[in-house]
């Protein structure tokens, strides 16, 4: 019974003492969705990087060629007159700049005086940290353009201002017209064409940098452009699509970690987190909001194969320009390839409908190119760590480690918010923290202190009962039939201890006789001599004593019974002249001691050792 109860015991304290491990964070929580704690796990490791060119824009004077005006308003005076288009000079006017426009060389020459501007020019795209000390992957369209796409960019964003001074003066020498938003457009066309086809850039800079947000501060303090290196560029989509930068003097950076292909199959749900350029380029946002990347998901449609032998993954998970380069996540929370490119439409929109990503086994392939091995940093680790406390509710646990992480790498993006979170949380009352582990050991060693001395006690108890139940040797009827109940009251017979011997020795020979012991008579007839004999002729018999209110016995006396050396045969104590009282414990009421009867036993014993027969 007791083991029992000490397994029990030792049971319960295992139980008490280990507290319960918080789930999964993959598997959410069924407050949390799992895009949530992607979100927050791997946004830390996703920047938004800057491609910059810089330069001097010179743009040549525009002068009419006028042979082939004339030739152009002797046709729309034909058109006019058959009614092809309007007679109105603005609809002729209108009709004269689209014209020139779709073939801008063939009614303007470039001339002098030349005309300078120093620009700048770029593009935001999406990289992420794959090391502790600063390398960065991102899409190779991200860190170059080819000579077409720059002289574009360039054009429209440096052009703009010769633009509109051209087409303000060709407008202002129009007599008697009113000049309309269609009529301004259709001018400005004519010299955006020209102006972009005879610009030439001088003096050009390129620049690669990644904005690195900072915690606190104004809007001009919440970001940093930290210069990048180019490490590795592949090929534009639809080739490897890749690129690695390198940031010197970094550590402690949060990474994310990579998976593989075969993480993912066709209707698992992808994860793309980057900066969109609808937002980015919004001058409504401030900086630190854009510094937030975003994030989206659908399902993966199709493995697909360019021309060139690449392999993409397609996807349904919305993206824009700007998430070039962001990490796609599998739901565990590993990259398992980067958005490159997504569907056109005829105006040049991009389509939400489709995006492709190329998958992580040419990122790693590009990677071993380069012998960079992705590690995720004690930052990370820390910081995964405080997520699972902070989503779990245990805000005290977590406030320690993202204080932590705070140390290892000041310049987090987030940690501060968690920080705060997680004091306020704590103040509501809301932490749901389990105690350490310290204070379940110490509990549960009280609660095995507790159960192990009620075994004790318990035992104890049942011990006593046992010796309570267990009735106490009949004295009176091994020595002479009186019973120990029967004198265990002194006071019932006054003159008992005068009458009795005051000592167990058996009278022995002549001196027994002359004490007015036994007889040789009465060793002939097989006796002792009788109680009534002994005591001046009252009969005692072996159920107690006279009544002490009539003087008569009690009970019938009874002759006892004698062996060949005349002993008593339920005497083996001494002779049945000597009734021997009750111990002292049983005239008390009391439990007598166990040690204490077998002490007297063994005297008992002794004495019948030494004792010789009758007849001897």
């Amino acid at each position: 019974m007791s083991r029992g109860l000490a397994a029990t015991a030792a049971i319960a304290l295992l139980a008490v003492g280990t507290p319960a491990a918080p789930a999964a964070w993959a598997d959410g929580d069924e407050n949390v969705s799992v895009g949530t704690l992607l979100a927050a796990r791997t946004h830390p490791a996703v920047q938004l990087t800057s491609l910059t060119f810089s330069g001097e824009v010179v743009v040549p004077t525009a002068d009419v060629r006028q042979s082939a005006l004339n030739e152009l308003v002797s046709q729309i005076q034909v058109l006019v007159a058959a009614g092809k288009i309007p007679s109105d000079e603005p609809s002729m006017y209108k009709y004269m700049f689209k014209r020139m426009a779709a073939d801008v060389n063939k009614y303007l020459v470039p001339t002098s005086p030349n005309r300078t501007v120093e620009a700048r020019v770029g593009g935001m795209c999406t990289g992420w940290w794959v090391t502790p000390d600063g390398y960065m992957v991102t899409g190779a369209h991200c860190v170059d353009m080819s000579d077409q796409e720059l002289s574009q960019t360039f054009a429209q964003q440096a052009l703009q201002k010769f633009n509109e001074e051209d087409a303000k003066e060709v407008i202002s020498g129009l007599e008697n017209v009113v000049a309309d938003e269609e009529l301004i457009s259709a001018a400005q066309q004519v010299y955006i064409n020209f102006n972009s086809a005879h610009m030439k850039l001088e003096n050009l800079q390129k620049s690669l940098s990644v904005l690195q947000s900072l915690p606190g501060g104004g809007v001009d303090k919440t970001a940093k452009e930290v210069p990048a290196e180019l490490v590795s560029v592949g090929e534009s989509y639809p080739g490897k699509d890749f690129a690695l930068l390198k940031v010197n003097n970094q550590q402690n950076l949060p990474t994310v970690p990579l998976g593989d292909d075969s993480d993912v199959q066709t209707g698992n749900t992808l994860y793309i987190s980057g900066f969109p350029g609808l937002v980015t380029n919004t001058p409504f946002f401030s900086i630190e909001s854009k510094l937030d990347p975003a994030m989206t998901e659908g399902p993966y449609n199709a493995r697909r194969t360019t021309t060139e032998g690449v392999p993409y993954i397609q996807t349904q998970a919305p993206s824009y320009h700007g998430n070039s380069g962001g990490p796609v996540f599998s739901r565990e929370g590993k990259v398992i390839g980067m958005l490159i490119a997504g569907t056109v439409s005829e105006g040049g929109e991009a389509s939400e409908n489709e995006s492709f990503v190329l998958p992580v086994s040419i990122i790693k392939e590009k990677l071993n190119e380069k012998n960079v091995k992705p590690s995720a940093s004690l930052t990370t680790t820390k910081y995964d760590e405080a997520l699972d406390a902070f989503f779990a509710k245990h805000y005290k646990d977590a406030l320690p480690l993202f204080r932590e992480v705070q140390t290892l790498h000041p310049n987090h993006p987030y940690v501060a918010k968690y920080i705060t979170d997680s004091q306020q949380a704590i103040s509501s009352g809301k932490d749901e923290s389990p105690q350490p582990i310290w204070l379940w050991i110490v509990i549960g060693l009280g609660v095995l202190i507790a159960v192990v001395g009620g075994l004790v006690l318990l035992m104890a108890l049942l011990r006593r009962r046992k010796r309570a139940a267990t009735p106490p040797p009949a004295y009176g009827q091994a020595y002479g039939g009186v019973r120990a109940a029967a004198i265990s009251r002194q006071d019932e017979r006054p003159g008992w201890q005068q009458a009795a011997p005051q000592q167990y020795a058996l009278p022995q020979g002549p001196s027994a006789e002359s004490s007015g012991g036994y007889s040789p008579a009465d060793r002939q007839q097989g006796g002792y001599p009788s109680q009534q004999q002994q005591y001046g002729g009252r009969d005692y018999d072996r159920g107690g004593y006279d009544d002490p209110r009539t003087g008569r016995p009690q009970h019938q006396h009874q002759q006892p019974q004698y062996d060949q050396y005349g002993q008593p045969i339920q005497a083996p104590d001494g002779a049945t002249r000597y009734v021997r009282p009750a111990p002292a414990a049983y005239q008390q009421g009391g439990e007598r001691d166990v040690a204490d009867l077998e002490r007297e036993v063994a005297e008992l014993r002794r004495r019948l050792g030494q004792r010789q027969p009758p007849d001897a």
